[in-house]
């Protein structure tokens, strides 16, 4: 039975390629991480001390997600056959919209490339 991959290598490794559909429920993951917090903000008055504490939990649930969501792009990109460097644009506002579009609605390169035998895998080693 083949090894599967688990969380650890979805969210924290960079080897392998992800799927379309594991990268959009990755990032929507992430993403309701980040959104709590901001919620959690929202309904609190400005300026108090539950303000500052929501606002201070959103920026350092940004900040522990960054390295997850670069994770789960670079792979992505890998499955298009794609180093991984180019996840540096999505830093660009605009870009960053038009790329993780692309990335959930672009298939990636059939069967295996330099970047491992096939989508939602490690790299083989």
């Amino acid at each position: 039975m083949p090894d599967r991959p688990d969380f650890t290598w979805l969210f924290f490794r960079t080897s392998g390629r992800t799927g379309r559909a594991a990268y959009f429920l990755g990032s929507m993951l992430v993403t309701v991480i980040q959104a709590f917090p901001l919620y959690r903000f929202t309904l609190v008055f400005e300026g108090t001390p539950e303000s500052d504490m929501w606002l201070a939990a959103f920026y350092t649930v940004v900040v522990a997600t960054l390295w997850p969501t670069i994770a789960l792009a670079v792979k992505r990109l890998h499955d298009l056959d794609k180093p991984g460097l180019l996840v540096v644009a999505m830093f660009v506002p605009i870009v960053q919209i038009i790329a993780f579009l692309l990335l959930c609605v672009v298939p990636g390169k059939a069967g295996p490339n330099r970047y491992g035998r096939q989508a939602d895998a490690p790299a083989d080693s």
